[in-house]
């Protein structure tokens, strides 16, 4: 499977953007959005399962982000309102062969490249 992730950028804080994934290849997989911030861990931001019933979001981002995916389209989104300057990180989107949602690195088994998003104060 190659995830193909796009959409960041540079934005205002309070400003949106909308990071789609794409999934070349078997898609029934349960998909992760995350994030790394220089000196720090690759932290899940939010997941999703395969047939959208569960989601999940850390603590920071409820109320802000929405992940979603459309299994036609073989695509996953995050959509992020309200942005902060803590937002800042590079974010990778990750797949893994189970359909349920979790929240570790080492549980994922494939991963896109990673796009920058920057959060101007």
């Amino acid at each position: 499977v190659q995830l193909v992730e796009s959409g960041g950028g540079l934005v205002q804080a309070g400003g949106s953007l909308r990071l789609p994934c794409a999934a070349l290849g078997r898609t029934s997989y349960a998909m992760g959005w995350f994030c790394q911030a220089p000196g720090t861990e690759r932290e899940l931001v939010a997941g999703i399962s395969w047939s959208s019933s569960r989601l999940y979001y850390t603590d920071s981002v409820k109320g802000r982000f929405t992940i979603s995916r459309d299994n036609a389209k073989n695509t996953v989104y995050l959509q992020m309102n309200s942005l902060k300057p803590d937002d800042t990180a590079i974010y990778y989107c990750a797949a893994r062969m189970g359909v349920e949602v979790r929240t570790l690195a080492h549980e994922y088994d494939y991963w896109g490249q990673g796009t920058q998003v920057t959060v101007s104060s």
